[in-house]
């Protein structure tokens, strides 16, 4: 068997890293593509590599050259590569086609171990390399049978997203039998180029063949193996992130701050939302409307307001929606606080609050020492001998997931007014509280009769719709809200954050439905962990559960071991606030079956 490797194009979508270089001498992690391929390959005892090579040839072949390649490499050269597409470049390679066996390449993959292999000694001797259609994929896909033949190409312009669900990505890698080329793909290729000229691609010929009943063409489906195809620089920096190495690939995931959906063989337990909301019937709606939504500007601050108010039943002078909550709190900490001010708050805790402060101005209460469980009478005695503006409490706080019930809140209210504190409760996690009902704060009794108590809610996290971008803020403080809603910009809801808020009302019965799943899975979860060997399981309210690992190994390697092994991303606290020092991890709950994954991978490394 032969491998042939197209690798004659330009790569303008590169733009300046390609301006002396041709597309496969890029670097990802500090190796070249064309290193890494043809390493892979020398691994496979081929007869020989061929290379068709056109743009900075020269450049790229001195550089293999200096490669510890023991595989026999010939080149090709595309001399009008500037004038051609790749079915071109294959074309000049028909006679080593015809010769032998071949794999055929393109030389802008990049691409785990194993997946070659798998394709050699596969007995089917005429296969197309796919992997299931995800979003962040682009170009030709395919459609299957039950038997894997192909049953069509689609390029570009015939992808209908409607049928998303059926279509398989190819992967650019190819395996023919010289027979299959002498018989099918040669005659097949050589008319094509006759009819419509070298401007094409090679598998608009494949097209034409997969639809002749003896063709014997048929796929090999990747089985949860990493790859990627670059094409811009957009892709490079998802490719140094899936093929980091071992010990810096959770910092370049972490360094994304989300974003997973890129990755669709990571199941991400780091970031938290509700995994049983919004229902399907809520996301037909949205999407029934996505046309309007997207060419119509959105309302503007009091009309979301009015949405928020509706919804909440706090007055709208009394209340203002930010794009997440992360958005309020920065304007709620440079308005009320000053270069002078004093901000108190508990550690480990969600540190957006700090992270808009001074750090010598931030008083630091470390919950640690009674294992994270703290109340009001506990935050009062601490408090009561310092000297602070603002008090902040996350309830259910994150990521310990400690809850203060209402009459200790209520305690806090009284205590923080008789001292002209201003008292923050941000209740992004509330919703998921079981140990009492009715926990929340959004009261309008409540803040009327106290103007120094401040409510924030994401609606990201229970509302189970991170991308929208949506966060509230309540307050007696008429002049506060006003000011905020003056900071905040006029349109800072887009048009799908505000038809989200004018609908979700109706949809309240399926919210409380999948709040009711919810505590149900946190529960036999949490029964789950606590039978792990060497993982002390923390008690929380929330939807995430924090853990001390106990034994040999510690919670970053526990981290690094479930990413890399497992594509499980968690959070690990050993670097966090109140944490330094200590083996704690952060996991969110999501559904039983992604939850049952995570418990058997536990199970596996620390058992």
């Amino acid at each position: 068997m032969d491998a042939i490797i197209l690798a004659a194009g330009m790569g303008k979508r590169l733009k300046n890293l390609t301006k002396d270089k041709t597309k496969c001498m890029i670097t990802v992690n500090d190796i070249t593509l064309i290193e890494r391929m043809l390493s892979q390959l020398d691994e496979l005892n081929l007869n020989k590599i061929i290379l068709v090579v056109g743009y900075q040839s020269e450049k790229l072949i001195n550089f293999i050259e200096t490669l510890k390649i023991n595989t026999p490499i010939e080149y090709i050269h595309n001399n009008i590569y500037d004038k051609t597409n790749n079915i071109y470049s294959l074309f000049l390679a028909k006679h080593y086609l015809e010769g032998s066996d071949c794999l055929i390449l393109e030389s802008d993959l990049i691409f785990e171990d194993g997946i070659l292999e798998d394709l050699i000694n596969d007995k089917r001797p005429n296969l197309a390399l796919v992997d299931k259609f995800e979003s962040w994929m682009d170009g030709t896909v395919v459609t299957i049978d039950d038997e894997d033949n192909i049953r069509n190409f689609y390029s570009k312009d015939q992808f209908s997203f409607e049928d998303i669900k059926n279509y398989y990505k190819t992967v650019n890698i190819y395996k023919f039998s010289s027979d299959f080329s002498k018989h099918y793909y040669i005659p097949f290729l050589e008319a094509y180029i006759k009819s419509l000229g070298f401007n094409e691609y090679y598998e608009q010929v494949l097209k034409v063949i997969s639809n002749l009943k003896d063709a014997n063409i048929k796929v090999k489906k990747i089985n949860k193996k990493n790859w990627y195809e670059i094409d811009d620089i957009q892709d490079l920096n998802i490719a140094e992130s899936i093929f980091a190495p071992k010990e810096k690939k959770l910092e370049k995931f972490t360094a994304r701050y989300g974003g997973y959906w890129r990755y669709p063989n990571l199941i991400d337990f780091c970031y938290l939302v509700n995994p049983y909301y919004p229902p399907n019937s809520l996301i037909s709606e949205l999407k029934s409307n996505f046309e309007e939504l997207l060419v119509n500007y959105p309302s503007g601050m009091d009309v979301n307001t009015l949405l928020v108010s509706k919804y909440f039943n706090i007055m709208q002078k009394n209340i203002c929606v930010g794009n997440g909550a992360s958005e309020i709190i920065k304007s709620l900490i440079e308005h009320v606080l000053d270069e002078n001010s004093k901000l108190g708050v508990m550690i480990p805790t969600f540190e957006e609050y700090s992270n808009r402060m001074n750090p010598k101005n931030i008083i630091t209460f470390d919950t640690s020492s009674n294992n994270y469980r703290y109340n009001a009478d506990d935050i009062i005695q601490f408090f009561s001998q310092k000297e602070i503006d603002m008090l902040v409490l996350i309830n259910p706080d994150n990521p310990s997931g400690n809850y203060l019930f209402k009459e200790d809140v209520e305690k806090l209210i009284k205590w923080t007014k008789d001292n002209g504190i201003l008292f923050v409760v941000d209740e992004s996690f509330i919703d998921f509280v079981d140990c009492e009902s009715n926990a929340t704060f959004l009261n309008q009794e409540i803040i009327d009769e106290n103007k120094n108590f401040i409510v924030v809610k994401s609606i990201s996290k229970s509302f189970g719709v991170p991308g929208l971008r949506l966060g509230i803020l309540a307050s007696g403080d008429e002049k506060l809200i006003e000011f905020i809603k003056n900071d905040l910009s006029i349109w800072n809801i887009n048009s799908f954050g505000e038809f989200y808020l004018q609908i979700f009302e109706k949809y309240e019965f399926d919210y409380e439905m999948g709040l009711n799943k919810f505590k149900q899975a946190r529960k036999k979860y949490v029964d789950e962990l606590k039978t792990i060997d060497k993982l002390n399981v923390i008690p929380s309210q929330a939807n995430y559960i924090m853990c001390e690992v106990t034994g040999d190994m510690n919670s970053y390697e526990l981290t690094n071991i479930l990413l890399n092994d497992y594509n499980l991303l968690i959070k690990d606290l050993s670097n966090k606030k109140g944490c330094e020092g200590k083996s704690y991890i952060r996991i969110a709950v999501r559904d039983e079956k992604d939850n049952e994954i995570l418990v058997s991978a536990l199970k596996e490394i620390l058992n």
